[in-house]
């Protein structure tokens, strides 16, 4: 059974077992003379091949016997099934085994390789070969002649030459006995140790020759002596090899005795040994030869002319002598075509090639052969069996590289010296489609100028391919991303271009060129291509809006940011450099060349004016230069920079009287305020936040109501009895403007009554109303003398003296934890003063003494008016100092920064600033002479006198002063940094009392100068 040509072998898993190529022996016992086609077993089965299902096998399952040459094979198996048949050429078990002397087990052995490569492995197969009875005892002659004296004694016994049976066991001789029986002979059989059976004659009656002469006769056998002993095989002739010695009693003639070989031993022992026949002397007459003949049996007969020789054994073992060359069997496993092993440069790692078997016919150490290959190849030599090897790859192959090995195996034993020998392996690697084209570098960088001429080529590509023959020739093609318009040569590479190409719309190519051999496998590789379009000024500089328009606050400072100018080239380099310019509108506005930021060179008004146009340059820095225009317009937009101003009241001292008989629903009195700002920010709203009676020191029981959006003060109840008196409304006016709301609080007395009978009454409760807390009724802290008296009786009463001692002990323990939270805000604090108003001394100790009973929970302070008296007589420097709590002075500090600023009282205004210093619960806060930011989280109280017009929230504390010696007459009060509104306001019914005069508050936008009394 041949394998394919083409087949391989490969080390594999089989069952598993790591990937190993293993070897195996197995056993089978089969009886000589089979005819053909005779069952012996079934390799597969026995060796139990349970193939892995995971193991994808090039070929299917395969059993290939490997035969040396020449030889007959004795048994057949099957490739497919492994199973083993005899052959037509029978097994002869005699002929087999002839060469082993008394062997007792003869063995016929073959290898098979199991296939394919991926479940290699080779299998030894020793096969016992039992014999059968088929051959017949055999003399050395046909006839025997023994001649015995007819005056024999009786018992005599004379030795019969043996017979000769090829067969063993059961099958050889087993006894002996006399054809015809006889009653003048008998036989008797000697068996030796060694299972050797000796016919002997025996003499059983007196013979008579003239009776009769003639008788036939089976062997006779008889113990006999057994000397081993050993000789080298290149004894030269005449070499001793043993002295045999015998003795008899007899005298004379009948004491000598004769050495001679028996017939019973071969031919070609009796041509390799000699014997002395008087001395006994056994000697070389012949070469020996180990390897041919190893055990000599010399069966020695002494004689001393008697019937009956006795007989001794001789064994001789022949030694053995490094005289015998290795040698070296090949047996392929890949079949040779031309006496060659064809092997593709494709074959994996450890596939087999041949089966190397090396024996020595040596012994011992010197049968001992090493097998090895010369020269450094990609292949080896692997144990299997003793002296057994395979010839397998150990390397990758390449035809590229090498395309042909002339493999050298030596065989070498171990003798001193050793001997060697050697075999050729020639083995020629066929090619195989293992190598894509190469191209000389992975990238190819190629740049052509914008606007080309179509056709136009670009590079020749070339590949090269290690390959051989259709393998190596190259056919060249686009790969799938090449944009359309490009074009490549099949066979000669030429790239080129077949379109017009726009920088502009594409800068940048990358595609591949995929470059394939002509292999029946063929493989490919890419080159990538990247081409640059090189840029032509062809293009405008490009506005992204042909007209922009900006809106920009009017409080944005100077050279703040407008906006940007986003202008493009489609060009590359130089070509899109782009400088912006400002047509006209140079003087107002400023623009970056590069960057196109709009900043105003100049503040904007927008009540001044609300937008402006110009023209935009962009001009590139190509050559020739190519320019484009835009127009741009800012539109100024109102911010909320402008607080609420009270136009109705005109001053904080004004009253309305409001008769019991009016009606609930009716409009008592109405507010009215302004805002310079537009939109949202001038939209405004009204609410009274609190309101209380002077004159009872009650708070009212919601009497009156205003409408949020007309400032209409309307009677929500009829009025009774206990609501006469002069009410005060803090009335409080809001913008809707984002993202801070803005406001102002004015003070609204309603003197509730039939008349006015005592104008002097109600301008004193007027002045309470203005020097009390808008948190507190006026009088708060002041017994009336009913209510005095009624507290004395009662106290007197219930806890007499006790009482007074314990409110005392109260008031000085609530006065004392007050002090630390005192020293924490001086401490704090860069400077802290105290204003004494130029007054007298009684006023001031007689409204510290009442003020100091105010409540300790109040949380609003005021501004303390300082007074210091000028040159001038009619005017009044007066200095602002606020009294904070500590809860908001702790969050004012650092954020708020206020300026004092002089004002004119009118010469009899009352010391008001007296009055607020002793009435302060809490250390006040200096007002610093710096630029102030609009103040937040407090309320700021408008004083509405008959000159002023209140506006609240200003940035700063700026100087004003008083132009019209009338009280009652309208006056202007210029801040610094705010525009101002001229005109008369209209202002309601006063009375003859002049009330005094506050410190003013002006800021930034305000129409018109105020003078305010501040609540933080």
């Amino acid at each position: 059974m041949d394998l394919p040509s083409q087949a391989h072998v490969l080390v594999v898993l089989l069952t598993c077992v790591v990937l190993v190529c293993r070897a195996q022996e197995r056993d089978y016992t089969v009886k000589e003379e089979q005819p053909e086609n005779i069952r012996i077993g079934n390799l597969r089965k026995d060796l139990d091949l349970n193939l892995d299902p995971n193991i994808r096998l090039s070929s299917p399952l395969q059993f290939k016997p490997v035969y040396k040459t020449g030889d007959v094979p004795l048994v057949r198996v099957e490739a497919n099934t492994g199973e083993i048949f005899t052959t037509n050429h029978r097994i002869d078990r005699e002929k087999l085994c002839s060469g082993v002397f008394a062997e007792k087990r003869c063995y016929y052995e073959i290898e098979v390789a199991v296939l394919p490569d991926e479940i290699f492995r080779l299998v030894k197969i020793r096969f016992l070969i039992e014999d059968v009875n088929d051959n017949a005892p055999l003399f050395q002659s046909t006839v025997i002649n023994i001649s015995i004296p007819e005056n024999t004694a009786i018992n005599t016994r004379y030795p019969v030459p043996s017979a000769f049976d090829p067969d063993v066991g059961i099958n050889g001789i087993q006894h002996y006995e006399l054809v015809k029986s006889v009653s003048e002979f008998g036989l008797d059989i000697i068996e030796t140790p060694e299972g050797d059976k000796w016919p002997q004659l025996i003499v059983q009656q007196n013979l008579d020759r003239e009776q009769k002469d003639t008788f036939v006769m089976k062997i006779k056998v008889e113990d006999d002596t057994e000397l081993e002993v050993s000789v080298p095989e290149n004894a030269p002739m005449g070499t001793s090899v043993a002295q045999l010695h015998a003795s008899d009693a007899d005298l004379g003639s009948n004491a000598q005795i004769h050495f001679a070989f028996s017939n019973q031993i071969s031919a070609s022992t009796k041509r390799h040994f000699s014997i002395d026949s008087s001395t006994g002397l056994i000697t070389v007459r012949q070469s020996l030869d180990r390897e041919v003949t190893p055990v000599h049996k010399l069966i020695v007969l002494a004689s001393d002319g008697s019937s009956t020789p006795s007989r001794a054994t001789v064994i001789v073992n022949v030694t053995d002598v490094n005289d015998n060359v290795p040698s070296i069997d090949t047996r392929y496993i890949i079949n040779l075509v031309n006496g060659t092993v064809l092997l593709s440069e494709n074959a994996p790692l450890n596939t087999k090639i041949a089966l190397i078997t090396v024996t020595d016919k040596d012994a011992d150490l010197f049968g001992k052969v090493a097998c090895y290959t010369e020269h450094d190849v990609p292949f080896r030599l692997k144990p299997v069996f003793n002296d057994q090897f395979l010839l397998e790859t150990a390397a990758p192959l390449d035809y590229e590289t090498t395309r042909e090995y002339a493999i050298k195996i030596v065989a070498s034993d171990r003798g001193t010296p050793p001997l060697n020998t050697s075999a050729m392996v020639l083995i020629k690697i066929k090619d195989e489609n293992d190598n894509a084209p190469i191209f000389p570098q992975p990238e190819i960088q190629l740049s052509i100028p914008e606007n080309n001429d179509p056709s136009t080529q670009l590079i020749k590509i070339s590949a090269t391919d290690a390959d051989s023959g259709h393998n190596a020739e190259i056919i060249y093609t686009l790969g799938p991303d090449a944009p359309d318009g490009f074009n490549v040569d099949r066979r000669s590479g030429i790239l080129s271009v077949g379109k017009r190409l726009d920088r502009e719309k594409q800068e940048r190519y990358s595609f591949t060129v995929i470059a394939r051999d002509n292999g029946s496998a063929s493989l490919q590789s890419n080159v990538t291509v990247r081409l640059i379009v090189q840029d032509l000024n062809d293009n405008n500089p490009a506005f992204t809006h042909p007209e922009y328009n900006f809106y920009v606050p009017e409080n944005l400072p100077l050279y703040g940011t407008v906006g940007l100018i986003t202008v493009t080239d489609a060009d590359a380099g130089d070509n899109s450099v782009i400088t912006l310019s400002v047509l006209n509108g140079k003087d107002n506005f400023i623009i970056d060349p590069q960057t196109g930021v709009i900043k105003p060179n100049i503040t904007f008004d927008r009540e001044q004016q609300s937008s402006y146009t110009f023209m935009v340059k962009a001009v590139d820095a190509g050559q020739p230069p190519s320019s484009s225009y835009a127009k741009v317009t800012i539109n100024v937009v109102d911010v909320n920079d402008n607080r609420p101003v009270f136009v109705i009241p005109s001053s904080n001292y004004s009253y309305d009287l409001v008769r019991t008989t009016i009606t609930p629903g009716a409009v008592v009195t109405r507010v009215f305020a302004i805002d310079n700002d537009t939109g949202m920010n001038a939209e405004l709203q009204y609410s009274i936040i609190s309101s209380i009676i002077i004159t009872s020191r009650v708070s009212p029981r919601g009497l009156f109501s205003i409408d949020k959006a007309t400032g209409n003060i309307t009677l929500q109840e009829k009025i009774v009895t206990a609501d006469q008196g002069l009410h005060r409304l803090v009335v409080k006016v809001k913008d809707l403007g984002q993202p801070e709301s803005l406001h102002a609080i004015a003070l609204i007395h309603l003197f509730v009554n039939d008349t006015v009978s005592n104008a002097t009454f109600i301008q004193e409760q007027l002045r309470k109303s203005m020097e009390t807390p808008l948190d507190r009724n006026i009088g708060e802290g002041e017994v009336t003398p009913q209510a005095n008296g009624y507290v004395i009786v009662v106290i007197a009463i219930i806890a007499g003296t006790m009482t007074v001692i314990l409110v005392i002990f109260v008031t000085a323990l609530v006065r004392c934890r007050q002090t630390p939270r005192h020293k924490v805000v001086q401490k704090g604090k860069q400077s802290g003063e105290w204003v004494s108003p130029n007054q007298d001394n009684r006023q001031i100790k007689k409204k510290k003494k009442r003020k100091k009973r105010s409540p300790k929970s109040l949380l609003l302070n005021f501004v303390t008016i300082d007074e210091s008296k000028p040159d001038d007589s009619t005017h009044e420097h007066v200095n602002g100092t606020l009294d904070l709590p500590v809860e908001l002075e702790e969050q004012t500090m650092g954020k708020y920064n206020w300026a004092t600023t002089p004002t004119t009282f009118k010469p009899d205004s009352p010391d008001l600033a007296k009055h607020y210093k002793s009435a302060s619960p809490q250390p006040t806060f200096q007002i610093k002479p710096e630029t102030p930011v609009a103040p937040k989280k407090h309320h700021v109280i408008q004083e509405l006198p008959l000159d002023n017009t209140f506006v609240v929230g200003c940035d700063s504390l700026s100087k004003c002063s008083s132009t019209s010696s009338d009280p009652y007459s309208v006056s202007e009060c210029s801040c610094q940094g705010g525009f101002k509104t001229t005109g008369q306001i209209s202002t309601r019914q006063e009375t003859s009392l002049k009330p005094p005069h506050y410190g003013t508050l002006c800021g930034t936008g305000t129409a018109r100068s105020h003078r305010i009394k501040i609540n933080l």
